[in-house]
């Protein structure tokens, strides 16, 4: 019991076309895969830390697949179930670039407060670094910089419109 059955029902379906982008039978084909992958219908967060370190070898990945996962995991059951996963696939790959950057501002919003603080930035893209053995000794000084250019109002924290503008004024951001 408790396993996710291994055919949608129609009002799912329906449910999973207005919530995406993604088509009836792409729908079918995405949810065929990920019950290859998770029979349970459910992925843990270690399962998803472990996928995370196949899929990006060679350096820690374990801190950020955890940003990744809290920020899938929309109900915070400690679980991924298919709906999880498909809305944030279909904004990862064919989103507007704001909902793209309003996914990626939930990452950064660790304690889901509305706000990025300098050390959620700091805990975020140090993740990111140690998962790409980056040993850049800038990283401070490139925080800094991004966190000044967001932080346009000068409140010690980064808004979700900051972080919208802030990232499309600078593409390198």
């Amino acid at each position: 019991m408790g396993k996710q059955q291994s055919k949608l029902k129609s009002s799912a379906l329906e449910d999973l076309m207005s919530a995406t982008q993604f088509s009836n039978a792409e729908i079918r084909e995405i949810h065929k895969g990920f019950l290859m992958q998770t029979p349970s219908g459910l992925v843990t967060r270690e399962e998803f830390k472990t996928m995370y370190s196949i899929l990006v070898p060679g350096g820690d990945s374990s801190d950020f697949a955890e940003h990744v996962f809290r920020t899938f995991d929309t109900n915070g059951d400690d679980s991924i179930d298919f709906r999880e996963f498909l809305c944030a696939l279909s904004i990862t790959s064919k989103g507007e670039t704001e909902d793209k950057l309003e996914l990626a501002f939930n990452m950064y919003d660790i304690d889901q407060d509305g706000f990025i603080t300098r050390g959620e930035m700091r805990d975020v893209i140090t993740s990111t670094a140690k998962m790409i053995r980056s040993n850049d000794s800038t990283l401070e000084k490139r925080l800094e910089k991004i966190f000044r250019q967001m932080d346009t109002d000068r409140d010690g924290q980064v808004s979700l419109e900051e972080f919208i503008e802030g990232a499309r004024d600078d593409p390198e951001v």
